[in-house]
Formats: C-alpha cells, sequence, structure tokens
C-alpha cells in the first residue's frame, strides 16, 4: 500500500505533517503529505507503492509526537454505493489475510462523528463480509493485523491495516478516561492518560505503586498530586497557590508553599517528578535538566506548553537539546513525547532515567 493514514488533534494536520515526512526521509521513503486544516488527519502517500507498508513495519507510532494512531491505506473509497458500502471494501482489501481485529472509525471532529452510527451499524456486515472472503479471522486475534475503515465522509472511506505491536489499543487512538468525581480538576485526566501512555500496566504495577515518592511542580490545586495519591504514593505538592483540602485530608501529601523553579528536595529518594506549569517550555526543559543532572527523580513526566506557530520545530530542538545535555552529562536514559488526547496547547514527556545499583526509592 502506498498511503499512510494517520489521526492527529483537529487543528494540528501541519504538525503532524512536518513530522511524518521528516521522519519517513529518516527511513529513506520517499513521498508527499495531503491533508486540510481541521480534518484531524493526515495521509502521507508514498512514491512507492509498498512505502506505507514499509512504515508501519519500522516506524514506531509510540515515536511519533502528534500521531495518535497509524495504517497502511489503499487510495480513497469515493462514491461508495448506498445498497452495498460492504463488497467494494472488502474487494480493496482482497490482499488480507487473517487479520485478527476490524475498526469502522472516523476523525476526530464534530462532521466526522455524524457519521459514528453509521459506522456501527456497518461493522457487523463488514466483519461478516471480510470473515467470508479470508481477510479476517472467525475469532478476535490480539497477535495479527487490524483492519481499519475509516470514513472521512458520507460514502468515503480509507481501508487498510495496522500491525498489532505497532498500533494504538484504542479506537482512533483516543482512551476513553472517566473524570473521577473527587478530582481536584480535569488536569488529572492528562496524567492518568500519560501513565497509560508510557508504561504498560504490567510497567504500572510496579512502577506507580505504594510507597513510592513523589514530587509535583506547580501542583494547586491538586490535579496531579491526585493521580499519584490514588496511587498511593506519598507527595511533595509545590505550589504558592492553594491544594485540595479532601488531598490533604489523606495523609500521603505534604505542600510546600514555594516557586516550583526554586525548590529543592530535602531528601534524595524521589523516585516521580511531575510538572505542569504554565511557563515557557524551554524553562521547563532547563528545569527538568537541572533535576535529573542532580540525580533528584528516577522517572518524570511534565508538559512542555506549545507555541502558536512551527509546534513541532520548537518541540523537536527542546528534546533534542535535552538529549544532548543529559548525554554529556553521561545520564543513561530514555525519553518520549506524545500530543495526547488530553492535551490541548501542550505535549507531554516522560524521562526515565535508567536504574542506578543500590539506590533505594521506597
Amino acid at each position: 500500500m502506498k498511503n499512510l493514514f494517520l489521526f492527529c488533534r483537529s487543528g494540528y494536520e501541519k504538525d503532524c505533517a512536518a513530522e511524518i515526512q521528516q521522519r519517513a526521509a529518516e527511513l529513506n521513503v520517499d513521498g508527499f503529505v495531503k491533508t486540510n486544516l481541521n480534518d484531524a488527519y493526515v495521509i502521507f502517500q508514498c512514491f512507492d507503492e509498498n512505502g506505507a507498508d514499509t512504515l508501519v513495519k519500522e516506524l514506531e507510532l509510540s515515536s511519533l509526537i502528534f500521531a495518535r494512531q497509524m495504517f497502511a491505506a489503499g487510495e480513497l473509497l469515493s462514491d461508495l454505493p448506498e445498497k452495498d458500502r460492504v463488497g467494494p471494501i472488502v474487494a480493496s482489501l482482497a490482499k488480507m489475510s487473517k487479520c485478527g481485529e476490524l475498526r469502522v472509525e472516523t476523525p476526530d471532529t464534530n462532521e466526522a462523528k455524524e457519521l459514528s452510527a453509521f459506522c456501527r451499524k456497518l461493522t457487523v456486515p463488514l466483519r461478516q463480509g471480510l470473515k467470508k472472503s479470508g481477510a479476517l479471522l472467525n475469532a478476535e486475534n490480539p497477535r495479527r493485523p487490524i483492519i481499519h475503515v475509516c470514513f472521512i465522509g458520507p460514502g468515503k472511506a480509507y481501508a487498510g491495516y495496522s500491525l498489532n505491536h505497532n498500533s494504538s489499543p484504542h479506537f482512533m487512538g483516543i482512551p476513553r478516561l472517566r473524570m473521577a468525581a473527587d478530582a481536584p480538576s480535569r488536569s488529572s485526566l492528562k496524567l492518568d492518560e500519560a501513565f497509560g501512555a508510557f508504561l504498560t500496566k504490567e510497567e504500572q504495577e510496579t512502577r506507580c505503586r505504594s510507597g513510592l515518592n513523589a514530587v509535583d511542580l506547580g501542583a494547586c490545586p491538586g490535579g496531579w498530586t491526585y493521580q499519584l495519591v490514588r496511587r498511593g504514593m506519598m507527595v511533595a505538592a509545590i505550589d504558592n497557590g492553594p491544594m485540595d483540602p479532601k488531598l490533604m485530608e489523606t495523609g500521603q501529601v505534604k505542600h510546600f508553599r514555594a516557586d516550583g523553579f526554586r525548590f529543592e528536595p530535602p531528601r534524595k529518594n524521589i523516585y516521580w517528578l511531575v510538572c505542569d506549569m504554565v511557563e515557557k517550555p524551554a524553562r521547563v526543559a532547563e528545569l527538568m535538566e537541572a533535576w535529573a543532572i542532580n540525580g533528584w527523580f528516577k522517572e518524570a513526566i511534565f508538559n512542555l506548553k506549545l507555541p502558536m506557530k512551527s509546534r513541532y520545530k520548537e518541540v523537536s530542538t527542546i528534546l533534542q537539546t535535552m538529549a544532548t545535555i543529559l548525554t554529556e552529562n553521561e545520564i543513561d536514559f530514555k525519553m518520549q513525547c506524545k500530543h495526547l488526547y488530553h492535551d490541548r496547547d501542550e505535549v507531554t514527556v516522560h524521562l526515565w532515567i535508567f536504574p542506578e545499583k543500590g539506590v533505594s526509592y521506597a
């Protein structure tokens, strides 16, 4: 297949396009971008007929900042007949065999969501047709490729596949999280999603467990602190503003009325550092670098507020600078960055300082 379909947030198509152009070029896959503002998706059309197949194999979805999900697709199926939408879609996927799941989706826009009821209705007969053709297994199999059919408008769809190990587990790449009734703010969902995006369930059990110590810089009123507390951690909440009284009643939070940029932890047994301060992204990055160089944490999740223009370029520059500084200081690390669903004009970064021998964070 020659088209790579990428889901992204509406309004961030140019950033997603700039990123896929650069990343595809790094893999020697040439092509061009087709997208429109507020479509909430990007098409990267490869010059090579099998270019998209190469990208879904070799380009890790987790390494892309602005793409929520991606799949290799054929040409746009347009003017699908109302009386038989299934036939042309099944025919377009004739080369597919024994896939493990079907997802009938739309881009994340209000206009496209109007098609969601139709997509649900189409899923059953389409699944039956794909099973009959041999493109889809009779029972779902999480170890097999996933068939995607994305309707971008009435009678218009892209059909293709993603690989199970290089795909978001969520429809359209969007996790369905519920806002807890006792959470101090909606920002709580950002950290909840970040834990799920950057750590597997097994990793969360061992690295987000009860008894660990954490610091929340710019904590007020406590949205991110809430997620740390509900996982059983002891939290130092740093902010000159007031904290949610219910959080303070848990006995797991110690509130330091201080500037997050000047605070130094009194004890050096901090495992998690989290930060969601409204500040210039370069300044937040420098703060994270200082904490890492001082060895004051093991893992960090922090947000970088985005500029109005050249967002991908600025974020890439900041991350590259961080990587260079950490490497120069002989720090072994892993860093990921994602524009999460619950982010708005910001991206979320996960920085993991690899384990040191003989150091306890309990």
